[in-house]
This record gives structure tokens, C-alpha cells and sequence, in this order.
């Protein structure tokens, strides 16, 4: 009878093995294999001739560059997205629904849309670049210009990963946070933080995940000046308009084997502020 009882115990919902069978079929056909492609294609060149081609000085520029940027994007998406989901949240006010409809505008627009539209806006001669540049401030065609760029994309995955989290928070615990002599600041980083945290990072993890694969917005924007503004997407592209394939590979498994590595750190991290709550 128990060896029964525990049979069903894992048989809670129906067809599990039939849709774990689809559903790593799935991801293998359509993540796995053309990820394992890239490295299977660039194991096809020599290790001198890879190592040459992933530690050319212009390509180390854009490394940094589009980690770089990509980092400092997301962390201004974890400060203001929490900022925007809480307001969201929080307050009731008009235009509000407007503006929880223009943090979704990312998603829709077309990246090539944005980067004309933001490149107009910060070019010496736009709106806000011609006060900028009086400021000796200039944001297009700059490293600057990326960062906003990939900003303006990830701005979205931060403020829909926090806003469902503060929705939950029950506004009892604050006022017994209250009730105990705590003030705002105390409620909000002792109470608030370690509650929004775990999807504070996941929403910083998607936005960094984005801007690295970031093509279209940045592209215009940035100029694609040699050691100062390309991004590596832009040189695999440069390489495959060439006929370089095996050299776009190798730059996209590098691409690869770094992101994987940051975003399991970022995983740990999450898993680790997780664990945290509940012990």
C-alpha cells in the first residue's frame, strides 16, 4: 500500500513523462543544437588561428565594450525599474495605466526603430544632444550612446519581473515593521529589499542578457567607430558578410561561454538571497 500511495505521489499531474519528452525535444532542436553548432563549427580552424581571431585587439575593444556596457545598463534598469514598478504599485494617479502601457514600447518597437529615434534624439543637432553638447556632454556616436541604448531595451524586464512581487507584498508588514520603531529607509531595506531581491536580480540577469545580444538599436547610434564603438554582434556580422564563418563562430562562442558564466553567477546569487529568506 505505501509503495503504491508513493507511486502516486509522482504521478500528480498526468502525461509527465509525455510532455517532458516534448518539451526536451523542443529545446534541443531549437537551443541546444544550433548553440552546439557554433562550437562544432569553429573547431574546425586551428587553436593558433582561434586564439588570433578571439585576441585581435579590435576585438578585445569590443568585449569590453559590449560587456561593459551591457553591465552598466542593467544596473541603472535594477535602480530605475524598481523605481518604476514601485510607483506603479504603489500610487494611483492619472495617466497611470499610459504609462504602464509605455514600459511594454521596447518590446514592440523594432530595434532599427529605436536606434534612428535615439540617434535623432542625442545627435548634436537633436532635441536633447544640442544642449548636451553645449554641456560638453556627447551621447551618439560614444560609448555613452550604447549604454543609453541598451537601457532603452531593457528597462521592461526589470519592472515586469519586480511589479508582480510588490503586488504580493502585503502592506501589513511594513506597518508592523512601523509599529516596531523602524522609519521608512529601515522598512524598505530591511522589509522590502529582501522580499524584491530574487526577481531584482532575475530582472537584472534578462536585461544583461539582452543588451549583449543587442544588435539594431546600438548599431546607429554608436557610430561603429573602430576600438571605441563596435560592439562584438557587429564584428560577427562584419565577419559573416565576409564569408568568415568560422571567425564569426569563434567570436560567438566566446560570446557563449562568457554569458553562460555570468548569468550562472547571477543564478547563484538569486538562489543563494532565496535560500536566505527561508532559513
Amino acid at each position: 500500500m505505501k509503495r503504491f500511495k508513493s507511486i502516486k505521489s509522482h504521478s500528480i499531474l498526468p502525461g509527465f513523462g509525455l510532455s517532458l519528452g516534448f518539451t526536451m525535444m523542443y529545446l534541443g532542436l531549437l537551443v541546444l543544437l544550433p548553440l552546439s553548432m557554433v562550437f562544432i563549427h569553429t573547431t574546425s580552424m586551428g587553436w593558433d588561428s582561434f586564439w588570433q581571431t578571439v585576441t585581435d585587439p579590435r576585438v578585445v575593444a569590443s568585449y569590453r565594450l559590449s560587456f561593459g556596457a551591457a553591465f552598466v545598463a542593467a544596473c541603472i534598469n535594477a535602480i530605475f525599474g524598481l523605481l518604476v514598478a514601485w510607483v506603479l504599485v504603489r500610487y494611483n494617479f492619472k495617466g497611470k495605466r499610459i504609462i504602464d502601457g509605455l514600459v511594454d514600447l521596447p518590446f514592440a518597437l523594432p530595434t532599427a526603430v529605436a536606434g534612428i529615434s535615439l540617434t535623432a534624439l542625442y545627435a548634436s543637432t537633436g532635441w536633447v544632444g544640442q544642449y548636451l553638447d553645449i554641456l560638453g556632454i556627447r551621447v551618439a556616436f560614444t560609448p555613452l550612446g550604447v549604454i543609453v541604448a541598451l537601457t532603452f531595451i531593457g528597462l521592461p524586464f526589470v519592472v515586469r519581473m519586480v511589479q508582480p512581487v510588490l503586488q504580493s507584498i502585503d502592506k501589513e508588514l511594513e506597518e508592523a515593521s512601523a509599529s516596531l520603531g523602524a522609519n521608512r529607509l529601515h522598512t524598505f531595506t530591511k522589509v522590502i529589499i529582501p522580499i524584491v531581491l530574487p526577481a531584482l536580480l532575475t530582472g537584472f540577469a534578462l536585461a544583461f542578457a539582452r543588451a549583449l545580444g543587442e544588435y539594431g538599436s546600438v548599431v546607429f547610434i554608436s557610430g561603429n567607430i573602430p576600438m571605441s564603438t563596435e560592439i562584438t554582434p557587429l564584428l560577427i556580422m562584419t565577419k559573416l558578410e565576409q564569408f568568415d564563418y568560422t571567425g564569426a563562430t569563434a567570436l560567438a562562442a566566446v560570446m557563449l561561454v562568457v554569458s553562460f558564466v555570468m548569468l550562472l553567477i547571477i543564478n547563484i546569487l538569486q538562489w543563494w538571497t532565496q535560500r536566505r529568506q527561508l532559513s
